[in-house]
């Protein structure tokens, strides 16, 4: 069984970008848009050269990450849908290249398991 609901999974599939945001052994913070997929229970995102990222700088001393993918439903009415996932990100080779593979820990989710009409509910679930 998946970390990720089959809604959740059929959601970020349907996606073509990411928010991902990690930050320095100081704190400082860095996000970035960028595309990713899913591989397991995993989030699996790369890039041209992402040695020369900050978010490559950051992971390597400091793994601890969020990604956020979310957009409209719809604007009439305000439908706002999306996913949060807390976790941690490694630097793996990819035939190469590096990537990023991002464990999640924590899954927070709105108006995507339950699409009742109206505000949505914030689903939030502890997977490790």
């Amino acid at each position: 069984m998946s970390v990720f609901t089959s809604a959740e999974i059929a959601y970020l599939q349907s996606q073509p970008l990411m928010r991902f945001a990690s930050a320095s052994p100081t704190g400082r913070p860095d996000v970035a848009p960028v595309v990713f997929q899913i591989v397991g229970d995993d989030i699996v995102t790369a890039g041209f050269d992402i040695t020369h990222t900050v978010r490559y700088r950051n992971i390597q001393t400091n793994p601890r990450v969020s990604v956020v993918v979310d957009d409209l439903g719809s604007t009439d009415p305000w439908s706002p849908r999306g996913i949060k996932v807390i976790g941690t990100a490694v630097i793996e080779d990819s035939g190469g290249s590096p990537r990023f593979r991002i464990t999640p820990e924590v899954i927070i989710s709105w108006a995507i398991n339950d699409t009742t009409p109206g505000i949505p509910k914030m689903e939030r679930r502890k997977v490790r």
